[in-house]
């Protein structure tokens, strides 16, 4: 017997944020500062990364790795946003949407366990400082980043192929600004419980590991802070490694509050303020955090100016 394909659905609508055109040209403008200040932000960090020699250690590289995943991140969703505000051109083809899902896992993935590493390079760094070029060697930083990146394209694979090899035979309205697996799931005419099931598994064991890892480090990191004999030098620990934490927390319960759980209790509205948290404002606040309040960046950034000053007066 010929199989026949159901999935009639050639191209899905993306109902955004908001159809009042007043309201439209604000959010337009306001996620247009957001999105070049995050590009601005991170690229800067990276140039100033990779052409500065004193910052060429373990921790900024982590850094850049973190910063190029925050240029992707908001890249995937922000610019067919701006796009549906300002021109009203909310559709996208099915291609284009399952390419847009599955970069956006890929790169959600990855930052969860790159924010894993992080921490435990922090953790090897004030927890046994006099070991850490043995332990962090060039080689297992770069064993560790290839893994967040392979790990994170895998993971997106399966959940793109879980998703996309549904049938969708009737409505092509996706409820949010982009193409994400719960609202996408909600459009299938075709049973999804044993995807929903496989889902909420490969993301539940992934992101509890890497949560574990972070969690455990900071712990450590926390126990070592509290050992220290300096009050100033516990007041600065605790001052960065409290800021790392926020910007993990913010991270981890946004995503996990997204994708851990039955596409059942999405809920529209929830989900569009919980996505603009981990797609558009971490992102933003990243490069701020992890880099800009550190004294070496700051001194690379001044004299990554110093030379951009010099070159233009050339």
């Amino acid at each position: 017997m010929q199989k026949v394909n159901l999935s009639t659905v050639s191209e899905f609508v993306l109902v955004g944020l908001s159809d009042a055109p007043e309201v439209r040209f604000l959010l337009f403008v306001l996620f247009l500062i957001v999105y070049l200040a995050t590009m601005a932000g991170n690229i800067t960090i990276l140039v100033a990364m990779s052409t500065d020699m004193r910052l060429h250690n373990p921790m900024y590289f982590f850094l850049g790795n973190l910063s190029l995943l925050d240029i992707l991140c908001p890249t995937i969703t922000v610019p067919k946003m701006l796009e549906a505000l300002l021109l009203e051109n909310k559709v996208i083809s099915f291609t284009g949407c399952m390419l847009q899902l599955f970069f956006l896992i890929d790169v959600v993935g990855t930052e969860i366990f790159l924010l894993a590493v992080m921490a435990y390079d922090r953790y090897v760094a004030i927890c046994h400082p006099l070991q850490y070029m043995n332990i962090v060697s060039l080689k297992l930083c770069a064993h560790l980043a290839i893994g967040t990146w392979v790990i994170g394209f895998f993971n997106s694979l399966l959940h793109t192929s879980l998703v996309f090899t549904l049938f969708f035979c009737d409505s092509n309205e996706v409820d949010q600004y982009y193409c994400d697996i719960p609202p996408v799931l909600t459009l299938s005419c075709s049973p999804t419980y044993s995807r929903e099931l496989v889902t909420l598994v490969v993301a539940g064991v992934l992101g509890s590991a890497a949560f574990v890892v972070t969690l455990v480090s900071y712990l450590y990191i926390l126990v070592a802070i509290l050992s220290m004999s300096s009050s100033e030098s516990r007041h600065k620990a605790f001052s960065t490694c409290g800021s790392h934490l926020m910007v993990v927390c913010l991270f981890y319960g946004t995503t996990i509050c997204t994708y851990v759980r039955p596409s059942s209790t999405y809920s529209p509205n929830q989900d569009r303020i919980v996505s603009m948290l981990y797609g558009t404002l971490t992102p933003l606040l990243n490069p701020i955090i992890y880099s800009l309040r550190n004294k070496e960046v700051k001194c690379a950034l001044r004299r990554l100016i110093s030379q951009v000053r010099t070159a233009l007066r050339r």
